[in-house]
């Protein structure tokens, strides 16, 4: 007889907080009254893009899931998307399914390497309006070659700039530490996504993080700005998540977005497919609750 532990045959799915109808009195899984947020309208042109990073240094937050389906709800809405993988790991652009043992040239070549044009590098997606900058394990070098450079944490920004035009929204997926790579994100962005686990130990380095932005705004960037922390991998069956939450608000107010992404098998099965949730299970709720993302980081003004 087998001593493993099996799964229960149909395990019942998070009523998936942040697909709440909003209306007078309606509060989010927050705590607080739920807006609405409009249709976004669509756009007559393109660009300039507005630059956000994707930020925290703990791993295993959502950074990547995030940055794919955020991405994917706002090309939904007709902006015009471009995904940086920013993360020597890789995982951005295999979640779109770009063999990434296979690239001749990455952000690693633009980086450190003088004569390349960006738009050489940028690959189009399976998704209409949705274009990735991949990477893979060479940028785990860039780090030590960047050292000597004149004006290190410009490089990214310096690499992206031809390329802002043609763009709305520019996401960069950092890689979960506090190292210059993430620096050279920072002082790129106009803004900064925190995906946040909703666990107490993940709240922990928050306050690193927010202190790392505020001496970058200091010293390197002032217009960078913190567009929203996002409770990530939440679970309203839980008093554990629930109370995660809270705390959260209590801390930070309004910088916490009203939508909240929950734990769902769906995010691990649409990776495997190399697809956005979005087109992988369109109606589920976990792909409503990135659309509402979406609306609501445009009704902040956080996307155009």
């Amino acid at each position: 007889m087998s001593t493993y532990p099996t799964a229960e045959p149909h395990p019942r799915e998070d009523p998936l907080p942040g697909t709440e109808k909003a209306g007078v009195g309606a509060l989010g899984p927050t705590g607080r009254p739920l807006p609405e947020f409009p249709e976004p309208a669509p756009l007559t042109s393109h660009g300039p893009a507005r630059i956000i990073a994707m930020c925290n240094q703990k791993g295993g937050v959502g950074k990547t899931t995030t940055t794919i389906n955020l991405g994917a709800a706002l090309a939904e809405v007709g902006r015009k998307v471009l995904l940086v993988d920013f993360d020597p790991q890789g995982a951005l652009s295999v979640g779109l399914g770009i063999r990434t043992n296979e690239l001749d040239v990455t952000i690693y070549n633009l980086l450190v390497e003088r004569g390349h044009d960006i738009r050489d590098i940028v690959q189009p997606t399976r998704t209409e309006n949705l274009d990735l900058v991949p990477a893979n394990i060479d940028l785990s070098a860039a780090e030590v070659q960047l050292v000597g450079e004149v004006a290190r944490e410009q490089i990214l920004g310096r690499a992206l700039r031809p390329i802002l035009d043609d763009y709305d929204v520019v996401l960069i997926d950092c890689q979960p530490s506090l190292g210059l790579l993430t620096v050279n994100a920072l002082t790129a962005a106009h803004g900064v996504i925190i995906p946040l686990e909703c666990e107490f130990f993940a709240m922990r380095g928050v306050a690193l993080l927010v202190e790392t932005i505020d001496k970058i705004t200091d010293r390197l960037n002032p217009r960078l700005q913190v567009d929203g922390i996002l409770a990530t991998m939440y679970d309203s069956r839980t008093l554990h998540s629930r109370e995660v939450v809270r705390s959260v608000v209590d801390h930070f107010g309004d910088q916490v977005f009203h939508t909240v992404i929950s734990r769902t098998v769906k995010f691990p099965d649409a990776s495997l497919a190399a697809e956005p949730i979005t087109t992988y299970a369109s109606q589920h709720g976990a792909a409503t609750a990135y659309r509402q993302l979406a609306r609501e980081l445009i009704a902040r003004g956080g996307a155009a």
